[in-house]
């Protein structure tokens, strides 16, 4: 059997390599790194999270929380090393980064039916193709990406990741341990500020130079928004967003403060912790300046700055079908972040479900239909429904599920139940699929 060509070895394109290899259908990836790195790149190892390192709530009453208990009980690659380098995170899942893709790298090259090609690519390779470069993707290749379909759109908007401190840095005299709502085993470091420090802070962050990014105006993604972007919509926007205290009790006062800054683990031994929800694109000086007004930062030491980048991503509507494949060309498949879908999961979940129908079909197997009532499938039938007229990057959420035949009282039971009803209808095709792994 010819190899099935994967471009990028990012979660996308690891998790499709890896379900193709698994089910007998040799591999050949394709990874521009270590040769050419992408600026939101900083190391050489297969998926690399270019963001946060929280892949979010780990809960079934949330439909990212679905998503991962889907993709857990079909033998993901991505979900394995997740749930074996996570780190302390409350009711999420959030892994130590380097550890994660480390171990990502280590199954995907010791897989005997995945042969690892390094450089860049620059055109579309014939055969059958998943094409996962991620919203990084090459200016060479995004010409060849385009040049495909010259009158549909082939968007962007610009992402952005959160800055990194050391533990030891952080004034814990300032500080305290301890997750919103006391769950988990008091996982964040919270830093908290009285109305006079918020407001210092504020007007500072809204004040705060950017770096210059062409094109940067109206092209923010919602689920990203820099966190200076977000303070210029209101003096409150950020303590009903990031810097919430609902759910916070300084044990010093017995009270909620007047704003929080929570800290996140960031590797497994604690060391590193990064700043939740502070996307930015400030200027490196202003980042120091303008974070160390955080009373707990007043001396951090940065071990790596925010940065923003420009992600791309195709009209999936009028170009992909419900197996992410290209419908003008079939061969050829697409996965991760290009399609539409947003964030670490859903890239994920875009790669084995490109993976598993193209081996299906190469097997001469029908279509393995995920329903709508599942998050797997919901997402897929979100990027492929031509009903989208405005289409945006998307994170999976319960609205894209049917809702239930029947009423169930409080949004934390419904949603459990939407997740039951899903991972019922998930069964058989999990046992389905078993049969046809190596």
């Amino acid at each position: 059997m010819e190899p099935v060509t994967v471009i990028g070895a990012g979660l996308a394109g690891c998790e499709a390599a890896w379900q193709l290899a698994q089910r007998g259908i040799p591999v050949e990836l394709r990874e521009m790194k270590p040769v050419k790195r992408s600026p939101a790149h900083h190391t050489d190892d297969f998926g690399e999270l270019v963001c946060s390192n929280s892949l979010r709530s780990d809960q079934l009453e949330n439909a990212v929380g679905l998503l991962k208990e889907e993709l857990r009980r079909l033998g993901s690659l991505i979900l394995s090393c997740a749930d074996a380098n996570r780190v302390a995170a409350g009711g999420a899942l959030a892994v130590d980064r380097r550890a994660f893709s480390q171990a990502v790298t280590r199954h995907i090259k010791t897989h005997p039916a995945i042969h690892i090609v390094e450089g860049e690519v620059t055109e579309i390779p014939e055969g059958q193709v998943i094409l996962a470069s991620g919203p990084l993707t090459s200016d060479s290749l995004s010409q060849a990406i385009q040049a495909m379909f010259p009158e549909q759109s082939y968007l962007h908007f610009y992402d952005a990741a959160a800055p990194l401190v050391t533990y030891e840095s952080v004034d814990m005299s300032s500080a305290w341990l301890a997750s919103r709502y006391d769950k988990g085993t008091a996982d964040y470091i919270n830093c908290p500020m009285d109305e006079r420090e918020y407001l210092a802070f504020w007007q500072a962050l809204c004040g705060a130079e950017e770096a210059p990014v062409r094109g940067f105006e109206g092209q923010v993604f919602e689920g990203c928004m820099p966190v200076e972007v977000m303070a210029r919509r209101g003096v409150d926007t950020l303590r009903y967003g990031p810097l919430k205290p609902r759910g916070l009790k300084d044990p010093k006062t017995g009270r909620e403060p007047y704003a929080v800054v929570q800290l996140r683990r960031d590797n497994t031994q604690g060391s590193i912790y990064n700043l939740v929800g502070f996307q930015t694109h400030l200027k490196w000086p202003e980042q120091r300046r303008v974070f160390s007004l955080i009373p707990a930062l007043g001396q951090a030491e940065f071990v790596r700055y925010g940065v923003m980048h420009r992600n791309t991503y195709l009209d999936s509507p009028r170009l992909l079908d419900r197996y992410y494949r290209l419908k003008g060309e079939p061969r050829l498949c697409f996965a991760g972040q290009m399609t539409g879908v947003e964030g670490y999961v859903e890239s994920a979940a875009s790669g084995f479900l490109a993976a598993v129908e193209l081996s299906r079909r190469l097997k001469g197997q029908p279509p393995f239909n995920f329903p709508q009532e599942t998050s797997i499938g919901a997402l897929a039938l979100y990027i492929s429904s031509e009903s989208v007229t405005d289409f945006q990057p998307m994170n999976i959420n319960f609205g894209l599920i049917p809702p239930l035949d029947h009423r169930v009282k409080g949004k934390r039971n419904k949603n459990a139940a939407l997740s039951q009803r899903a991972l019922e209808l998930l069964e058989p095709l999990v046992l389905e699929e078993r049969r046809n792994m190596l």
